[in-house]
């Protein structure tokens, strides 16, 4: 069972096939859903209700677009981590996702003694000077919220996959 409390066997084949046609990213076509039907042998409708069912049990976290920053000229991505206080952190995370300035905004557990923050936003630029600048932007509306804070720089690229099926 997953974190999620998803159970692998609970997929039929139809999910299965499904996986199997989307495990490098939804098809770059006008028309995604039929073509992951196609190669399928299902409707559309039933793929979207089967992903949207997946994604409601936890087994797909999300289903979404995943731009590659480097290639569209930001070269500087930065998390900035916050330690903000626990009783405010979501409506300031809500407050900081909706100006748009980060990529993600989300809230994680604290590690202390050496890992105090519980707020992470992840910041791109086109120079390092430029992710600083939506830094100190989301800092000014965090305003005396703020404890304690880092930006930790992005030093290389990691792969990111979505749901594999093994064998």
């Amino acid at each position: 069972m997953s974190a999620s409390g998803w159970r692998p066997e609970r997929m039929d084949e139809a999910d299965r096939r499904i996986v199997a046609a989307t495990q490098d990213g939804l098809p770059l076509v006008p028309r995604p859903y039929h073509a992951v039907a196609a190669a399928a042998g299902l409707t559309p409708e039933e793929v979207m209700a089967r992903m949207h069912r997946l994604l409601a049990e936890g087994a797909i976290r999300r289903i979404g677009a995943v731009p590659n920053h480097y290639a569209l000229g930001y070269r500087f991505n930065g998390m900035a981590v916050w330690e903000v206080a626990e009783e405010r952190v979501d409506a300031l995370g809500a407050r900081i996702a909706a100006l748009g300035l980060s990529s993600h905004c989300y809230r994680r557990p604290r590690h202390p003694p050496d890992w105090p923050y519980n707020l992470f936003t992840m910041v791109h630029g086109r120079t390092r000077e430029e992710a600083l600048h939506w830094v100190e932007t989301i800092a000014v509306v965090l305003g005396e919220a703020v404890r304690a804070r880092e930006v930790l720089f992005s030093s290389r690229i990691l792969k990111k996959t979505g749901l594999r099926l093994v064998g």
